[in-house]
Formats: structure tokens, sequence, C-alpha cells
């Protein structure tokens, strides 16, 4: 069905093509599910209305004007038509007509309210390129203008070598005087834009930014003390909290678990004990599976287990979803209330994050 839809989009409407990426097999899931989500949310209005605001804000990026929404409409009710065969009734075609308009006026206005108060994009120069080692470069940017984030937030990122596949990196940094993000990216297998980043940028290089996204930062904690839990590059947004609660004299104990294969692997984790040193505020533990070393063995979900209960305490995680998942059942399973747990959608984060009021664990184009 989602060959189809975009078959007929692109033949119908050939302007809109540039709006897409080149390669498209990802991008038909991504249609699925956000018309999965919507279907998901139909009995909850303000949760959809919540979603569709996300997704109108979020399509600014890429170009999405008001006038594509009456074309999107229309391939995708011939598609749904053409393959719901006989359950394809004048009542059916009715209210799917009224849902996509519906969805379609509320990404509209929400792109209409957020094109007030930001631009839709951000030029932004590569001014640093650092390697550090196991696929990670540290890379700092200077956006064009003022680019307004909360630590902890994620930002999506378009190169030059990959026009329209848009992709989420988390700043390391909390915001800066001068205005600079630095993103800690690993070259992932397959991963196109991230072996760009990585391997072929360099100072001087232009990058576009989306507006920032995400719910995880320091203000969720209210008064308790916190336990971050950070694997891989997933250090980036704990990092640029812990350096936000430095910055505004934080008054409250932080105990963070940095989880890695092999000692080796443990990205960050001298520049995290060289903060503990200086802040007496801040504990930091390692946790390696797969090697036998001096010191702590076992996954970063059990080595968390050991150090707790963690039930006064409020969490933040990031790092690869099998890890994110199993230290969050983990720490509610030792009492933490699921409400003070915290992570980034770990998925797409357009289609899958959480709407209040609940919370659930779970690279970005347009519809």
């Amino acid at each position: 069905m989602t060959v189809y839809f975009y078959a007929i989009l692109f033949s119908r409407y050939p302007q809109v093509r540039q709006l897409f990426p080149a390669d498209m097999d990802v991008q038909r899931d991504r249609l699925l599910r956000g018309l999965l989500r919507i279907i998901e949310l139909v009995d909850d209005p303000h949760r959809l209305v919540q979603f569709c605001s996300l997704l109108g804000r979020d399509h600014r990026k890429f170009g999405t004007v008001d006038a594509h929404y009456p074309a999107v409409g229309e391939c995708l009710l011939a598609a749904l038509a053409r393959y719901a065969g006989d359950a394809w009734t004048h009542e059916m075609a009715a209210a799917w007509t009224r849902a996509y308009n519906t969805a379609a006026r509320v990404m509209i206005l929400a792109a209409q309210d957020d094109s007030r108060v930001r631009p839709a994009t951000w030029k932004a120069e590569i001014v640093g390129h650092l390697p550090r080692g196991h696929g990670i470069a540290e890379i700092t940017v200077r956006p064009d203008q003022a680019y307004p984030y909360v630590a902890g937030q994620y930002v999506t990122m378009e190169t030059p070598w990959r026009p329209q596949a848009w992709r989420h990196y988390s700043p390391a940094n909390a915001p800066r005087p001068d205005n600079t993000l630095t993103f800690h990216v690993r070259a992932v297998s397959g991963g196109t834009v991230s072996s760009a980043l990585v391997h072929h940028a360099r100072v001087g290089d232009i990058v576009q930014l989306g507006s920032p996204q995400g719910e995880m930062a320091l203000t969720s904690a209210e008064d308790r003390d916190l336990v971050c839990v950070a694997g891989g590059t997933g250090l980036a947004p704990i990092r640029a909290i812990l350096e936000e609660a430095a910055r505004t004299g934080i008054r409250r104990y932080v105990d963070l678990f940095i989880g890695a294969r092999t000692a080796e692997e443990l990205y960050g984790l001298d520049d995290m004990l060289r903060m503990a040193q200086r802040q007496h505020w801040l504990s930091v533990r390692a946790a390696v599976s797969h090697q036998h070393i001096v010191g702590r063995e076992g996954t970063l979900p059990q080595v968390l287990h050991e150090f707790g209960p963690w039930d006064q305490h409020e969490a933040f995680l990031c790092g690869p979803p099998a890890m994110v998942t199993t230290a969050a059942r983990t720490l509610i399973h030792d009492g933490v209330p699921p409400s003070r747990i915290h992570y980034d959608p770990l998925e797409t984060p357009v289609l899958n994050t959480p709407l209040a009021p609940a919370r659930h664990p779970q690279e970005n184009a347009p519809l």
C-alpha cells in the first residue's frame, strides 16, 4: 500500500519528490507507523492533537507547505481504497476523509504557530572535528543564529552527503555563550549519515539542524537525587544534563553508571571521572559485560541493581534501546515509579515520542 501511495504521489505531484530522501524503503515504513499511531490515538482526542501538532512542527524542516496536504490526502485515500478492496465502503471513505482532514488541519496550524517563534532550520558550520576512537567523532558546530535548547534534548541533523535524510543526535553540552553545540557521533554499520559525519566531514562543512525536541531535562527531577544510566554515545545527553547541574549549583547527589562490552569501549569514562573529582555530588561507576577486568563486571542493568535501591531517585537513561528498556524494567522492579524514569523515544522520535499522560519505552523524514 505504501509503495503504491508514494508511486502515485510522485506521479501526480512530481514537485514533492524533492522533499523525500533518495532511499524510500525506510520512509514507507514510517508512513505506515504514522498512520497506525493516529489510529491508535483516535479515541483520545487530546493525545491525538499532541501527536499531530508534533508532526506538523517537525515537517517544517522538510519544506512542507499547506498546499502539500491536499495532494497527500488525495493519494493516501486512493491507496487505501485500492488495497482495502470490498471493505472500502462509502462510509469508510467518508470517515477516512474526515480523519485525514482533521489531522492535516492540526498539523498546518501547529506549523503556522511554530513559524512565528523560530525558523524551520538552522544552518550550522562544523568548527571542530576530533576523532575519539572506536568509530566515534566529536563534532562541534556553530549555528548561523541563536539555537535555543535545553540540556538533555536531542537535535535532528541533515548533511550535504545525504539530502533529506535527517538523523537525531544529542548535544553533549549544556547551552554555551558562543552558541556552539558538540555532538558525539558513532559511525554505525550501514549508517550513511553517521559514517559521512565521522569519516568525511571536515571543518568548514555546513549541516542543517532542525528544532530541538525531547523532554529529558534536569527540570523533570524536581528536588530528588538522580541516577543516570548511559551506554555508548548515549552518554552525550547525560553529560549535558550534568554540565547544566554543575553550572546551576545542584544541591543533590547524582550516581552515574556507564556501560560497555569491553573496557576499551567505555567511551567518555575518563571525562566523567575528572568531572567527579571536581564535583563532590557526582559518583561515577562503570560496567563491562564482555570482558574480565579488575572492577565491576556485568551488564549495566545488573550493576545498577547491585547499587540500589533507587526508589527515592529520579532516573535518566540513554543508550542502545535494549539497554534502556532493560534498565527501565530494573528500576521499576526496584520500586522507581515509571513517571520518574526519563528517556527519549528509542526509534523514530517524532513517531514514538511519549505523549502525556503516559510514558512508554519504545531516523526521521516526512510522512
